[in-house]
């Protein structure tokens, strides 16, 4: 089972990242790929209650590839994680299968509450750089995260969330104001609603000098 995702995992390597070469660069230069490796076998030991030589393997594997997966999440076959650097994924995660996951994304949770307390992921889900899912809620199947949202609400599947905090743009191919996800071009809430503030306080400046010359005139 182990070495079939692992051949899942190569496979993805191949299809999603165009600078992947050959095999032996994907085998010993990819960080994604030893940390997905390493969490397999951590989490064999997890299940069956080895809590502690779990974690060491874990631990071991932050140390060497910057990725921080708990021995206790579930990950698909097929998952992708690019780069990974700073990506940080909680103990009760589900990640489903052909996941890609970007530098800097965490998986975490809201609080000290026991039990579900991160997020469950679907299958060929995009989490692009940064992006922050946080709490037990459900990431429907196709969905994409924007760089840098914070989501903290259920996404339904084929959604594309942006924002802090997250907010749905475009479902089941319909755009909901902005345009789909393209990692160069991200919409940003927060700049469309500042630009509408500055526009209408110029029309609010122009109403309040024609009024003033209306006075005058008087």
């Amino acid at each position: 089972m182990a070495f079939s995702n692992l051949r899942s995992e190569i496979r993805a390597v191949f299809e999603r990242d165009p600078a992947a070469k050959n095999l032996l660069e994907v085998l010993l230069c990819y960080p994604g790929l030893h940390a997905l490796f390493a969490h397999r076998m951590a989490h064999w030991f997890y299940r069956r209650h080895l809590y502690l030589l779990a974690r060491i393997i874990s631990q071991i594997s932050r140390f060497f590839t910057g990725i921080e997966i708990h021995p206790g999440a579930k990950i698909g076959k097929g998952t992708f994680i690019d780069h990974g650097m700073g990506v940080v994924i909680g103990e009760t995660t589900e990640i489903g299968d052909n996941v890609t996951i970007y530098q800097g994304v965490t998986l975490g949770g809201t609080g000290k509450e026991k039990g579900k307390r991160h997020p469950t992921i679907g299958n060929n889900v995009i989490i692009a750089t940064g992006a922050k899912v946080l709490g037990s809620i459900t990431i429907g199947d196709n969905a994409k995260i924007g760089a840098g949202a914070v989501v903290i609400k259920p996404v339904p599947p084929n959604s594309t969330v942006v924002g802090v905090p997250g907010r749905v743009v475009i479902q089941d191919g319909r755009k909901v104001g902005f345009p789909d996800l393209d990692h160069g071009r991200l919409p940003d809430p927060v700049a469309a609603v500042c630009e509408a503030l500055e526009k209408r306080l110029v029309h609010l400046e122009n109403r309040l000098q024609s009024l003033e010359k209306q006075e005058r005139s008087s």
